[in-house]
Order: C-alpha cells, then sequence, then structure tokens
C-alpha cells in the first residue's frame, strides 16, 4: 500500500527546476501517492503541470507534462536576458555571478528599480502567460485526487488568498507568480494579486484538511540558513530575499511545533487538532551558490543543472527518510525552534 504524502512546493522562479528534479523522483517510486499539492510562484507552475499529469495520463503523464513546462520556461530566456550566458557558463555559480555582474542585467536590475510595469502601456506583455494558459485547466480543476491549492498575496489587504478547484485559473498561476517590480498585478474577481511568496511560500494550512494524509514533505528552494553575514551589495540583497520569501513559511513551522507540543502535553484533546508530520527536500550547499540573478534568467544549463539535483536530493531523502513517512516527521521542529 502506498503511503500518502502532501507536497509542498516553494516559489524561487528559475531555481523552480529543482522541484521538477524532485517531484520527478517521487513519481517514479510507487511506494509514494501524492495526495495534495500547495504551490507557490514556481510552485503552482510545477503544481499545475503535476496535478493536470496526473490526472490525464498517470505518472508518466506527470513527468512528461513537467518536462515540457521547463522546456517552455527555458525558451523564455529571460525575465531580462539571454540565452548565450548558459553556454559560456556552465556552472551555475558562475552564471550566477556572469549574469550579476554583466551590464544588461546591471541595467535590468535598475531600470525595475526606477521604472513600473505600467509605465509600458499596452506593450506590456508578461512571458509566462503563453505558458500558463496551455495547462489544461479541466485536468488542474478536476475534483479527483490530488488536491491542488495556489497562494498569492493580495495587494490591498495584504493577506493570503489560497486558490482551489474551479478557481484555478491561468490568472490565478499568474498572480501566484507575480512579482511586482517586473509584472503588473493580476486583477482577479475586483482585487489585484501579487506573488503569493509574500504572504504563503508555500502555504501549508490548507494541507491540513482531514482528508488528506499527515505527512506534509516541502520542497524548498530558498536556504533557510547561511553560515555568513554577506557583505556585497548584491549579496545583502540577495540575503534579503530569501528572508522574506522564507519568513511565512518558517512561521507556519513554529504554529505547528505549537501544535504538536499542546497534543504531546496533553493540553489539546486527541483529533481537535491535527498533528502533521514535516519532511523537507533541500540542496542549501547549491543554492547558497546561486542568487536572484539565475531566479530570474532561465538557462538551460542551470535549469538542467537544478533537475539534477533536485533528483539526487530526493534520492538522498528517501534513503535517510523513506521509513519515516507515515510514522514521524523527519524535521526536528523542536531543535528548529528550542
Amino acid at each position: 500500500m502506498p503511503v500518502g504524502i502532501n507536497l509542498a512546493l516553494q516559489g524561487g522562479g528559475a531555481h523552480g527546476a529543482f522541484t521538477w528534479g524532485v517531484v520527478d523522483r517521487f513519481l517514479q517510486d510507487d511506494d509514494i501517492e501524492i495526495a495534495g499539492i500547495s504551490g507557490t510562484s514556481a510552485g503552482a507552475l510545477n503544481g499545475a503541470a503535476l496535478k493536470a499529469g496526473l490526472v490525464e495520463a498517470g505518472r508518466e503523464g506527470a513527468r512528461e507534462n513537467l518536462a515540457w513546462l521547463w522546456n517552455q520556461v527555458g525558451g523564455v530566456g529571460d525575465l531580462r536576458m539571454a540565452h548565450w550566458m548558459g553556454a559560456l557558463f556552465p556552472a551555475p555559480r558562475m552564471i550566477s555571478q556572469a549574469i550579476e555582474h554583466s551590464l544588461p542585467y546591471g541595467i535590468g536590475d535598475a531600470w525595475t528599480r526606477v521604472v513600473s510595469p505600467y509605465a509600458f502601456g499596452p506593450f506590456y506583455q508578461n512571458p509566462l502567460e503563453r505558458i500558463a494558459e496551455k495547462f489544461h485547466y479541466d485536468a488542474v480543476c478536476a475534483a479527483t485526487d490530488p488536491a491542488f491549492f495556489v497562494s498569492a498575496t493580495n495587494v490591498r489587504t495584504g493577506k493570503i488568498r489560497v486558490f482551489s478547484g474551479d478557481e484555478i485559473t491561468t490568472d490565478a498561476i499568474l498572480a501566484s507568480a507575480c512579482l511586482p517590480t517586473i509584472f503588473q498585478a493580476v486583477s482577479i474577481d475586483g482585487e489585484d494579486y501579487w506573488d503569493g511568496g509574500y504572504t504563503g511560500n508555500p502555504a501549508l494550512f490548507p494541507l491540513f484538511a482531514p482528508e488528506l494524509p499527515s505527512d506534509i514533505v516541502i520542497v524548498n528552494i530558498n536556504p533557510l540558513e547561511r553560515a555568513e553575514t554577506p557583505r556585497e551589495a548584491n549579496d545583502i540583497l540577495n540575503r534579503i530575499n530569501e528572508i522574506s520569501f522564507n519568513s511565512s513559511l518558517l512561521r507556519e513551522l513554529r504554529a505547528i511545533n505549537f501544535v504538536q507540543r499542546l497534543i504531546g502535553d496533553g493540553s489539546v484533546t486527541e483529533g481537535a487538532m491535527k498533528d502533521v508530520r514535516i519532511h523537507m527536500v533541500a540542496d542549501d550547499a547549491l543554492m547558497t551558490k546561486l542568487s536572484v540573478a539565475s531566479k530570474l534568467v532561465p538557462t538551460p544549463a542551470t535549469l538542467a543543472t537544478l533537475f539534477q539535483a533536485g533528483t539526487a536530493a530526493a534520492e538522498q531523502f528517501l534513503e535517510a527518510h523513506r521509513e519515516s513517512l507515515g510514522v514521524r516527521s523527519s524535521v526536528d521542529l523542536p531543535a528548529m525552534y528550542g
């Protein structure tokens, strides 16, 4: 009998190709069944491709759909730059550094700091729209498993909105991935939305539903910790970005730790709160070598490296923690928040 898990998929631009590798490895394991997905930004794109593929053609269909997605993302070339960087600088660290110190990236970075995306008027175009509109939404929104949730941030209220079922549309996916300095806000039902990473990266609470399994596997893209305090301007901005996009996740993990302590000492009656089990798949050693630049510039070399790293990280997770699935958390939350 396969063990049921929920996937919580972080956003992180082109670094979402790491999640592609993780999920691809899980899909090859018949002892694992994906029952729920919560995705933000790149995690929402991954989640939509995963669910549509599973509904339409099972595991192999999902693998093919994810490969199609990242081929499409690689074809974007930039949110601002060209592919030739990948050929000249095959190592991800070299790509990040080359992009950060290149004149075009510098100009583009400065441009987004002083020029609003609304300044383009009728010439504005979201490069992700041509990808998001091709998802088969009858499958993405299907009532069949896995359950799928997409998060975005309400610009007016600053609160999270979680889309599910028929609410998940091209606009919902684009809203979840809407970086406000690059893209115009996405309007849905009279409200404007920005990237979901500000309020839920990814949102865990939709996965607490009683009909879903208790195991939540978080696929981390943004490093939770760095060994050294950054000194260079680009490194400082990169760390600020990581902290900002991890803050909502850390708050939810702290709340889960609190609930687990209440359950453990008998302060709440059994069954009153769901006792979820938390797991993480990550490769912080690789991600700390990358930066915001490689998130924004999806070079084929970087995507391929991230996919391979994700596959390897999933394999290592399964070797170390397979027996924990369905039994216990493999993340020590008390130690994390001690």
